[in-house]
């Protein structure tokens, strides 16, 4: 048994430092970076009224128009009872509505509001500053080759989730 255990003083510690060599350096990098993006996004929000995950909503609907609420939940990585509070929240806040699907009687599809796409537009209007803020300390031309890179790395043929 303790031959497929590695030896703890030789194995690899993984922490998220520059220039870690831990076959868990990129994602615990990426959650950090994660975490630092989603905090100056909340704050653009909060003067807004919603959250991040209300926003992840409202994305999806603008990007695939009226979409139902287990595609929303599968689209923003949140189960049907997390997904159904943020839909009752923006129906609250009236920036979404549901509607029937026909044929669907158990079904209901979400809708962004003209009142939510003002919000969007007005999220996006908070955020700039702080998304400027948050790659100040890029060289010209790495805001661009991180967002290529980050992007070709989220929607690579690989494990999707």
């Amino acid at each position: 048994m303790t031959a497929d255990v590695p030896n703890a003083s030789t194995a690899s510690r993984a922490t998220d430092r520059p220039g870690d060599a831990s076959p868990f350096a990129l994602g615990l990098l990426l959650r950090r970076a994660h975490w630092r993006a989603a905090a100056v996004m909340s704050e653009a929000l909060r003067p807004l009224g919603v959250e991040l995950r209300h926003f992840a909503v409202l994305i999806v609907l603008v990007n695939e128009g009226p979409t139902v609420q287990r595609d929303l939940a599968a689209a923003t990585g949140s189960d049907k009872a997390g997904i159904m509070r943020v839909v009752d929240d923006l129906e609250r806040k009236g920036l979404a509505v549901r509607k029937a699907v026909p044929g669907d009687r158990r079904a209901r599809s979400v809708e962004i509001t003209p009142k939510g796409l003002e919000l969007f537009d007005a999220a996006h209007v908070a955020a700039e500053p702080l998304a400027e803020g948050l790659v100040a300390g890029l060289e010209p031309g790495e805001t661009e080759q991180l967002t290529d890179l980050l992007t070709r790395f989220a929607h690579s043929a690989g494990l999707q989730t």
